[in-house]
């Protein structure tokens, strides 16, 4: 089977499309499956290199994110199809440039699995441009009703999807590597150097943007005895440094550093309400780490409340910060929680994931091509 894996974000680039594919590709080639990736060429600067083709399209800076680039919808992108002649086009988070991919594979009668992976229609209410919601869905309905299986990655997701008129969705949630997000990782060192007064370390681990609603966290940050870390980076940093003057900013961690990083937290937090999934909340529990979420989006989907953590309202700042400021006299409960937490994902392993991609375009397959219909906008 040949799969090309069209997709609007990839390494170096990192997000959760990015990481995504790689990890779709990497498992493909594992299986003796020959995935091509697709993707928008990257600004200057040292490129990866992984054990399968690559081919860049032609792409542009975008503005509000200065190391996202967007591809552009023009003949290199057919080109890299016609190369490759897969029977499978993969989608993934498709919007932009993707959509020339799914009408290529119309006219070639050729099956398409498209992944949502990123809430674009909520992104505009978070960044105040709620006129042109139901223009995102137009486009993303036109891209979506085409594939022959649509995959989103939380029950939630799946159901918003339904609502907006599209169908042959299915769930598939994202794996973790359990090796790499591991309690063994835990380094008391490091703790007490964040938390020299005892205090409880509580992170949030992501992009620093908008849609992530990380002003939730300013009651929390001032909270005595609470050390808040925050580790990433975006185009929010320098407005929250200001905003959350006690919170230690640690910038993008990757690697071993990362992984004690997580270990070391006594607890997670993760705000934002637009998340198809929440990947950071899987590592989290990983690493043997509770986790407060936002009761919204596919965030609340992966905490069982008085399981291995708890949720909070969405824009309740005041409420997150007592819910910690509870649990922070609790530090056995946190012990438990964080060992379930582990258990729960332990058997949710990227080749899990991979497996049961394959199947779907196995089942895509079976499928066929989805009916013609209008001529996808390539723009």
């Amino acid at each position: 089977m040949r799969v090309a894996l069209v997709t609007e974000s990839f390494p170096p680039q990192m997000n959760g499309v990015a990481r995504s594919v790689a990890r779709a590709a990497e498992h493909l080639a594992a299986r003796g499956i020959e995935p091509v990736v697709i993707a928008p060429a990257p600004g200057p600067g040292p490129r990866p290199v992984f054990d399968w083709p690559v081919v860049h399209v032609p792409s542009i800076r975008v503005p509000a994110y200065r190391d996202f680039r967007a591809g552009l919808a023009t003949r290199a992108l057919d080109d890299a199809l016609d190369a490759h002649r897969p029977d499978i086009v993969h989608l993934a988070s498709p919007f932009g440039y993707t959509a020339r991919a799914a009408a290529w594979a119309e006219r070639r009668h050729i099956p398409t699995v498209a992944v949502w992976q990123t809430d674009l229609p909520a992104y505009t209410r978070a960044y105040h441009l709620t006129a042109f919601e139901q223009l995102v869905w137009h486009r993303l309905r036109s891209i979506h009703s085409r594939a022959r299986v649509n995959l989103a990655l939380s029950a939630c997701t799946a159901r918003a999807l339904a609502e907006q008129g599209i169908g042959n969705v299915a769930v598939l949630p994202h794996g973790v590597d359990t090796e790499r997000f591991h309690p063994r990782y835990k380094d008391r060192t490091l703790h007490d150097a964040l938390a020299p007064d005892g205090e409880l370390v509580v992170g949030y681990i992501g992009r620093l943007a908008r849609e992530k609603q990380l002003h939730w966290l300013a009651d929390l940050a001032a909270e005595p005895g609470v050390r808040l870390v925050i580790v990433g980076d975006g185009p929010r940093r320098r407005a929250l440094e200001r905003l959350l003057p006690q919170a230690s900013f640690l910038g993008a961690l990757h690697g071993d550093d990362l992984s004690r990083l997580y270990a070391s937290l006594d607890l997670f937090v993760h705000t934002g309400p637009f998340e198809t999934f929440g990947q950071t909340i899987q590592e989290a529990h990983a690493s043997g780490v509770p986790v407060v979420a936002v009761d919204a989006g596919g965030a609340a989907e992966l905490v069982d409340p008085g399981v291995d953590g708890t949720h909070f309202p969405p824009g309740d700042g005041p409420a997150l910060a007592g819910i910690v400021r509870t649990l922070a006299a609790r530090p056995e409960l946190l012990r438990q929680w964080g060992g379930r937490g582990r258990l729960k994902v332990e058997t949710r392993t990227w080749e899990a994931e991979g497996d049961a991609l394959i199947a779907h375009y196995e089942r895509a397959l079976a499928l066929g091509p989805a009916r013609p219909r209008l001529a996808v906008p390539t723009a």
